[in-house]
């Protein structure tokens, strides 16, 4: 071959442009990715000290602030909420000193406005340490909802309480005296365009003991249907599970006792298995292990969180080798590798999908992205609940194809490795020049 000819092959030398990788499904973040706290609020409370302390009910104030990770979500979103509470109406009420994390709070924050309701709110098992007879420290607890109205939706801090174990189970329930508490924050909500789930359901406590019942309420969804009631931790369903029937207008009220220790969350939904789509929750929910220790011993916690659906990509242009004027052929390459990571710890699997734009060219010439091909592969990383299987070899093109996937399970998860070989048919005697395309990985 002449230098000219070397020339136009390196010239031709097809370049796929940068691949836009875009997570969805469980992995998808809100908009407003830090929260945004508005104003602290006070409010008269009724406060129940335990009987074991000897004391009056206490009627205080309450100073309490209201957080949202995303102020401005659309209709469908999912809004994380954190209720603080500042400066709390009640106090240690023993003169026994309480040791650092021993303190689990939960409450409830009002919606009104555009959406009304409650949501339960949960906190960790943490505080600073607390003097005979002192203030109780400040604490905050969150909670999630779904956005199912267009409009300003207000959020008030509502009734809360303060269980500490420490040599024995003890509840300092707190409420409001003349609810709704003030205003904390306002979110407003904007249309998404689309069908969107309005499933809610509500919980009568956001704790309990190992073995205790709470009342679970739902609205909107189909009338006659079995709901099921479950517990989650995280993506994953624990063994608390019941059911019961939506009435005419939707609406129904259960029960459900709650036995595993692992259950932070509770979700009602229709069908055999939890979907989004006809689903609601989870409602926050903190089961108070009170089993009683043996003498002379301690208890050792922890907990296993659930994280993402993520992925990742090493480099974001692939060059294909070039082809020769008037003779055209295969165009080959390979795809740069993705990393999937499923660390959500639920049944759910996930799937990885690719569509390309056709590849543009010199002078308006162009090649159909229906001409770029793949045969994928997938490779399972070592000790993962999950397999990954490899897509069906064939055109990529601008409908999209499936680069790989995991099924669903009862427990699901793992890393992937994944990577295909890519070559583009090109047609003989495509004018010669520089090419290049769009592809873009979606992963959910």
């Amino acid at each position: 071959m002449d230098s000219t000819g070397r020339r136009r092959r390196r010239h031709w030398a097809a370049l796929l442009g940068a691949a836009a990788l875009v997570a969805t499904g469980a992995s998808a973040t809100t908009a407003a990715a830090t929260a945004a706290a508005a104003d602290a609020v006070d409010f008269a409370t009724h406060c129940i000290p335990p009987a074991i302390a000897g004391i009056p009910p206490i009627d205080g104030t309450t100073t309490a602030q209201i957080a949202v990770d995303n102020a401005a979500p659309k209709v469908g979103d999912t809004v994380t909420v954190t209720y603080t509470v500042v400066k709390p109406a009640a106090s240690n009420p023993v003169d026994l000193a309480l040791p650092a994390d021993i303190m689990t709070p939960t409450g409830k924050v009002t919606l009104s406005g555009a959406q009304s309701g409650e949501l339960t709110v949960a906190g960790p098992k943490k505080n600073d340490p607390v003097p005979g007879k002192g203030a109780f420290p400040s604490f905050s607890m969150t909670g999630t909802f779904t956005v199912t109205a267009p409009g300003a939706i207000k959020l008030s801090p509502g009734d809360y309480n303060i269980h500490t174990s420490y040599i024995m189970e003890l509840d300092t329930p707190c409420t409001v005296t003349n609810p709704p508490a003030p205003v904390s924050e306002t979110v407003t909500a904007t249309d998404g365009g689309g069908t969107t789930n309005p499933r809610t359901v509500q919980l009568g406590s956001a704790s309990g003991k190992p073995g205790d019942a709470v009342t679970v309420t739902g609205a909107k969804f189909t009338p006659g249907a079995t709901v099921t009631l479950a517990g989650r931790n995280g993506a994953a369903e624990t063994a608390d599970k019941a059911s019961a029937t939506a009435d005419a207008q939707g609406s129904f009220t259960g029960s459900l006792t709650v036995t595993d220790k692992a259950t932070t969350g509770v979700v009602a939904y229709e069908g055999s298995s939890w979907s989004t789509e006809k689903g609601a929750g989870p409602a926050a929910y903190v089961v108070i292990d009170d089993t009683p220790l043996p003498a002379d011993s301690q208890k050792v916690n922890t907990s296993v969180k659930a994280g993402t659906l993520s992925m990742s990509q090493a480099g974001d242009t692939v060059d294909l080798a070039g082809v020769d004027f008037g003779k055209g052929g295969f165009s080959r390459g390979d795809l740069r590798t993705v990393t999937v990571k499923d660390f959500r710890g639920g049944p759910a699997g996930w799937s990885l999908t690719g569509k390309v734009t056709d590849f543009a060219g010199p002078g308006g010439a162009s090649v159909s992205g229906d001409k770029l091909g793949w045969t994928p592969v997938c490779v399972t990383k070592q000790g993962s609940p999950s397999t990954c299987k490899a897509g069906s070899p064939g055109s990529v093109g601008s409908a999209g194809a499936t680069l790989a996937s995991a099924p669903d399970g009862a427990l699901t998860g793992g890393e992937f490795t994944v990577d295909a070989r890519l070559s583009l048919n090109v047609p003989a005697y495509t004018p010669p020049g520089a090419y290049s395309a769009v592809l873009t990985l979606t992963l959910s």
